[in-house]
């Protein structure tokens, strides 16, 4: 099966739509097959891997347009990417891995003590973002949390 993402205008995603392999030997021959379908214009309709995530492929193949379209999500012309919604206001695309990133990078990784916690299941630590810490002091905004408490 192909995936084709439907796109407005002002290029959210709106729905995605299986296609018979045959009907979708290329793209273009997709488009065409969805808008005598759909009535939707062939240049708004968009191929999309189910496999592919943060610009890589869940199966070892070669990656495809960043993410797997999603209603809601955007389509990215320019660098050819489908994006999800932007998760909080101080996060940027990082272009290479198609996803969004904190303006401090990744969570910092837990200590020893936080780890055997979490194998005991007595706790479940993690981090979260925090926008608001980050909008007050932008040296903060990860935020270490117990699940379980």
């Amino acid at each position: 099966m192909a995936h084709f993402a439907k796109i407005s205008e002002d290029n959210r995603v709106l729905t995605v739509n299986a296609v018979n392999d045959s009907n979708a030997l290329t793209e273009e021959a997709g488009q065409t097959y969805l808008e005598r379908c759909h009535g939707w214009p062939a240049h708004l309709w968009k191929q999309t891997s189910y496999n592919t995530m943060n610009n890589q492929h869940r199966l070892g193949g070669t990656p495809f347009r960043g993410n797997y379209a999603a209603i809601g999500h955007t389509w990215d012309a320019e660098n050819e990417i489908f994006w999800p919604e932007q998760p909080f206001p101080s996060w940027t695309k990082d272009i290479s891995n198609a996803k969004w990133i904190s303006p401090l990078g990744e969570p910092p990784a837990l200590t020893a003590e936080e780890e055997a916690q979490n194998e005991a299941i007595t706790h479940s630590w993690h981090y979260v973002w925090d926008e608001s810490a980050y909008q007050a002091d932008n040296t903060t905004g990860w935020v270490l949390t117990n699940r379980n408490a």
